[in-house]
């Protein structure tokens, strides 16, 4: 019996995202990573001086790092990037499947973010930092026209990458409406909604919450708005232009606080 395209699809990208590798740089990044045992590292290119900076989380990762002349930094990075003498090759993370992920813990309401092709890796970064001190389940962007994890990601995030899950998904529309049926309320952020987004949430407080977010400027596509259970706004005072995506996502998740 001839497989599906979609199941064929899949197994093609669990196949690429196997042998995919990247480069982290930078001390906190490196670091992080080192010490996450969930993480796959291949490869580690330090300075004499980050190895004694990373000394216990090197011997914690069991890693022979390979000592580079900071004059001559041979790992293959863009050459603006701020390695401070460290950078380790490693494969993306699988946090598993989302159903799974966005499971609430049982004692407060999950709460979770959707990403509509948010490309810049330092807005994402951000994100996830945003989505770690909130607590929230996960960040989920599609698989295409979205951030893939970078060492500028990573760098940006600030270790958050190595500790908020983050989920590239086939659909976006498919992952809201999966959320949907495990009870999740998406709210969808849009500056010409009508409600606000903490009114929105009035006596819903103790249920599973997804704010989906866009990219700046052209914001949530058409099928996004039609999928999400509402569309919201974050209430300010006078007319101003639009936030940052990143600090929309802050501002969303506090307001959607348990």
């Amino acid at each position: 019996m001839k497989k599906p395209r979609w199941v064929i699809e899949k197994e093609q990208g669990r196949r690429a995202s196997a042998a995919e590798t990247m480069w982290l740089f930078g001390l906190h990044a490196v670091r992080d990573a080192l010490e996450n045992p969930r993480r796959d590292k291949l490869r580690l290119i330090v300075t004499r001086n980050a190895a004694d900076k990373l000394a216990p989380a090197i011997a914690a990762a069991g890693m022979t790092p390979e000592i580079a002349d900071p004059r001559r930094f041979t790992a293959p990075l863009d050459p603006g990037s701020v390695h401070q003498g460290a950078a380790l090759e490693v494969r993306p993370l699988d946090w598993g499947a989302l159903a799974q992920v966005c499971l609430g813990d049982g004692v407060r309401a999950p709460r979770v973010v959707l990403l509509d092709r948010v490309s810049d890796p330092h807005n994402v970064g951000a994100i996830l930092r945003s989505a770690e001190v909130f607590g929230a389940r996960a960040v989920i962007a599609p698989r295409h026209h979205s951030a893939p994890e970078t060492g500028a990601l990573a760098k940006t995030a600030s270790g958050a990458l190595e500790r908020q899950p983050y989920l590239r998904v086939r659909n976006l529309a498919d992952a809201i409406t999966e959320l949907q049926g495990m009870g999740y309320t998406v709210l969808g952020l849009a500056g010409e909604a009508e409600t606000g987004i903490e009114a929105a949430l009035e006596g819903r407080r103790d249920r599973p919450v997804a704010l989906v977010l866009g990219a700046e400027g052209p914001g949530l596509r058409p099928r996004t708005r039609e999928t999400v259970d509402r569309l919201v706004r974050i209430d300010h005072a006078g007319a101003f232009g639009s936030l940052n995506v990143s600090n929309a996502a802050a501002i969303a998740l506090y307001a959607a606080r348990v």
